[in-house]
């Protein structure tokens, strides 16, 4: 049986902004659709497939190689893969687009100052006391996507809302949504 590509919904943000918790909410509405669903999670592969790797520019984009290599695998077999990883490059979105033919840009965007209110980890106050080298949006950039396919905003509108508006954007796209699951 031939099957279509999965789409792959690429969350791309700071830390705190909401991606994972969006994306989470939109691989229930799509699982509950009848689709086939994986989350990769950038915190979580940093434990697994992209353990040893550190926060320079090179190892960034490693990371990114490697998780675009994995997404491409599920995304060929038919699965939707939804991945949350902050992806602070403009070149590293240009690679995940060049290479993931379904490839969805989802700008999840967030005020820095609401990122660091939300940060129950500490790690803003940390980098701003110059404890972590590195750390997107204070000692190392965040180059806000020029062009996504999705922008929502997680300061201003709920969970329940940005979820819609990319399962309408979704919605709207037939090569994604109508593939056979």
């Amino acid at each position: 049986m031939d099957r279509q590509r999965g789409s792959v919904l690429w969350f791309t943000g700071l830390s705190g902004a909401g991606k994972t918790t969006t994306a989470r909410q939109v691989a229930t509405a799509l699982m509950d659709a009848g689709r086939r669903v994986e989350m990769l999670d950038g915190d979580d592969l940093r434990e697994t497939i992209c353990k040893g790797l550190g926060f320079s520019r090179e190892e960034r984009i490693e990371n990114i190689k490697r998780i675009v290599y994995v997404a491409k695998l599920l995304s060929r077999n038919g699965v939707d893969v939804l991945v949350s990883a902050i992806t602070p490059y403009r070149e590293m979105r240009d690679y995940a687009r060049s290479h993931l033919p379904t490839f969805v840009e989802i700008y999840v965007q967030c005020p820095l100052g609401e990122c660091e209110r939300r940060d129950v980890k500490g790690l803003y106050a940390k980098a701003r006391r110059g404890e972590l080298a590195h750390f997107t949006g204070i000692s190392d950039p965040f180059e806000e996507p020029e062009h996504p396919d999705i922008t929502i905003c997680t300061s201003g509108f709920t969970i329940q809302r940005n979820c819609e508006t990319v399962l309408s954007w979704l919605q709207g796209q037939s090569q994604l949504m109508n593939a056979a699951p």
